[in-house]
């Protein structure tokens, strides 16, 4: 039987290029290499695409072959400058392993589509409605889920900081994780928190702090048809989590306790869980994604955000999630690239 040629896209221009190589380099691991024949494309941080061996020591710097997804479709695949000549690889489907803004935000989505080659994950709506929060906090709104109070910061707008009630976190609106972001627990700290996030994104949000415990739950397939790990939930000392931003964050965070699966009674489990189910199905989103929440002590369930493409890291929360509910994550990369190639005609 021939293999799959999958096309791996790592790295990027975004903040999160180093937590997408590490996420790449676990796909590596895991990735059924009698089943797939991987092409590992690497983009670098300053955009630079190539065709390289793999997500290892020295790809970015090494010499590689430059090479482009071309949005032709009567010329479809990858165009690779080999000896001043191209040559054209044929691609079953690619595996899009990007984070943060241009990975997740529909701009590479877009470019998939264009190509009309199957791809892994959300489309190009979904993928911009979940990276901006304050649009996937409008339509999870709209389908009676709670989600935090917020407003959105003008690019000119000077907030009068006597007015909101602390504390609040002010957070770049469509950036990856928590780069940017901060906690202000009074008046004096707003301007400085407004402009480290604007450093991320011209679109500030001011976010109602939400009293409860944060849990998230793994999801994984299209529409009705969802599988979803066990919850977890994360236990803070001091601060708030921002676990790529350790030092080292494979040794642990200084601040937060990841649980798996979360001390919580069961029938608030399967309430997150649905809710989760929910959230993904009314922001549109199929393949895969990690739905963040906060679980208030009255039993409510708050969106945090979701990630259309979550961290795929050995101590990321969804390879954990799902392999607390049976499932590894060789079987996760095999159910995600077998349903991006099942009717995805375009």
């Amino acid at each position: 039987m021939n293999k799959v040629k999958v096309g791996i896209i790592f790295g990027g221009t975004s903040e999160e290029h180093p937590v997408s190589v590490k996420s790449a380099q676990e796909v590596a691991r895991n990735l059924d290499a009698g089943k797939y024949e991987p092409f590992w494309i690497g983009i670098t941080q300053d955009g630079a695409w190539r065709l390289c061996a793999g997500p290892g020591e020295g790809w970015e710097t090494g010499d590689h072959c430059p090479v482009a997804l071309s949005p032709d479709r009567s010329a479809p695949g990858l165009h690779v400058l080999a000896q001043l000549r191209y040559e054209v690889i044929e691609l079953d489907v690619v595996l899009p392993v990007l984070h943060g803004r241009h990975g997740e935000d529909g701009a590479m989505q877009g470019l998939l589509e264009l190509s009309g080659i199957p791809y892994v994950g959300c489309d190009v709506p979904s993928s911009a409605l979940c990276i901006d929060k304050s649009l996937a906090y409008a339509v999870v709104a709209s389908a009676g889920i709670a989600t935090p109070a917020c407003r959105v910061v003008a690019v000119d707008e000077n907030l009068d900081a006597g007015r909101l009630d602390y504390p609040v976190f002010v957070k770049p609106a469509r950036s990856g994780s928590s780069f940017g972001v901060s906690k202000v627990s009074g008046r004096e700290e707003l301007a400085s928190a407004v402009e480290a996030a604007r450093k991320y994104d011209s679109k500030v949000l001011v976010e109602a702090a939400v009293a409860g415990s944060e849990v998230g739950c793994a999801v994984l397939g299209n529409e009705q048809d969802l599988i979803v790990g066990e919850v977890d939930q994360i236990t803070l000392s001091h601060g708030f989590f921002r676990i790529h931003q350790e030092i080292d964050p494979e040794s642990g965070s200084e601040n937060s306790t990841v649980t798996v699966p979360a001390d919580i009674p069961a029938e608030t489990r399967v309430l997150v869980q649905e809710t989760a189910k929910a959230i993904y199905r009314a922001l549109g989103c199929r393949g895969l994604a990690r739905v963040d929440m906060f679980l208030k002590e009255d039993g409510t369930v708050v969106l945090n955000e979701v990630n259309t493409f979550p961290g795929l890291t050995r101590y990321s929360r969804y390879p954990r999630m799902m392999a607390a509910a049976g499932l590894s994550f060789a079987d996760v990369l095999d159910r995600a690239v077998s349903l991006a190639l099942a009717g995805r005609v375009r």
